[in-house]
């Protein structure tokens, strides 16, 4: 068992750890910017300064495109890995992970209406975030109605809804994608139901950043029902912006416990940290890996969790516990 001492600097650590992640994920990318020119124009960003005419292309790379998604990488990241750790609190169940309650699912099919069909294209920018982030609720709504019953909400029927709620939004999805008629509409559905940050800007973190924050130090030991109800909204908010990535949720929290311990209040303070930095270095290998192309997150993710689990299964003395 982890020593509880080791918490403070390890966090201590990791917050370190994320500032430099941060500045990697703005100064490298396949558009050549010196890191002189990238701590100058996050300055100039930051404290209104300005910049030379002929400079304005590379500080909108650096200001606006960059550090923006390197900014909701690591929200999304710490998002899904603290939710990662109250839903498998909440279900009980250590192959838990946020996509478990049929969430990322329902939100897929908002975005899809979005991404394939135009839907609520009166919002412009903001369609693709709100139809996720409604249609994630409404996912909420419709599996919290179906697992309760008149003796209260229990984890064993919260996953078996939420299970089957996921192989129902899927089918709706994958039909929708068979019966678009654009083909490159289909390839960025395609595109966000593996994850991408490519359309982040300042516009995507309100929705992501304020779901997160407000999530965070949620103590597993609430009512299901309260602890449902966030997990639901921050993963929807995440999803809405980020895609559907999977494997962060799912393997933060255990690679976590083994670093610190079961004890969730421990675990709620490193888990948020160390997913931040997994995902915004998973980001950055997704620009540059086949860059000028763009590889999905979820992707990388899938490359990294898979055997990174199987580790874990085999690891000896690791039980894939939770703790108090």
């Amino acid at each position: 068992m982890a020593s509880p001492a080791r918490t403070a600097p390890l966090a201590a650590a990791l917050c370190a750890v994320l500032l430099a992640s941060l500045l990697c994920g703005v100064g490298l990318g396949a558009a050549g910017v010196s890191w002189a020119q990238v701590v100058r124009y996050l300055g100039a960003g930051l404290t209104g300064g300005g910049i030379a005419p002929d400079e304005v292309p590379a500080y909108t790379i650096v200001w606006e495109l960059r550090f923006p998604r390197a900014v909701l990488a690591a929200v999304v990241g710490a998002g899904l890995s603290a939710i990662g750790v109250a839903v498998q609190a909440l279900v009980r169940n250590a192959l838990a992970d946020p996509f478990v309650l049929g969430i990322s699912s329902g939100a897929a099919v908002g975005a899809n209406a979005v991404l394939l069909f135009g839907a609520l294209g009166a919002l412009g920018v903001w369609a693709l975030s709100v139809s996720a982030f409604v249609s994630a609720l409404l996912a909420m709504a419709l599996v919290y109605a179906a697992a309760r019953t008149a003796h209260g909400l229990t984890p064993l029927r919260l996953v078996l809804t939420g299970t089957a709620m996921y192989y129902g939004f899927s089918a709706v999805t994958t039909l929708m994608v068979f019966t678009a008629d654009r083909g490159e509409a289909a390839r960025s559905a395609m595109m966000w139901l593996l994850g991408s940050l490519g359309g982040a800007g300042w516009g995507s973190l309100p929705i992501a950043a304020v779901a997160v924050a407000a999530a965070l130090g949620v103590d597993a030991g609430r009512l299901r029902r309260e602890l449902f109800v966030v997990a639901a909204a921050v993963t929807g908010a995440v999803v809405a912006v980020s895609g559907a990535i999977g494997f962060v949720g799912l393997m933060v929290p255990h690679v976590t416990r083994m670093l610190v311990g079961a004890d969730h209040r421990r675990v709620l303070v490193v888990a948020p940290l160390l997913g931040a930095v997994l995902l915004v270095w998973v980001d950055l290998l997704s620009r540059l890996l086949l860059a000028p192309v763009e590889l999905p997150v979820g992707v990388i993710t899938a490359v990294i969790g898979v055997p990174c689990f199987v580790l874990l299964m085999r690891r000896r003395g690791y039980s894939f516990g939770g703790g108090a």
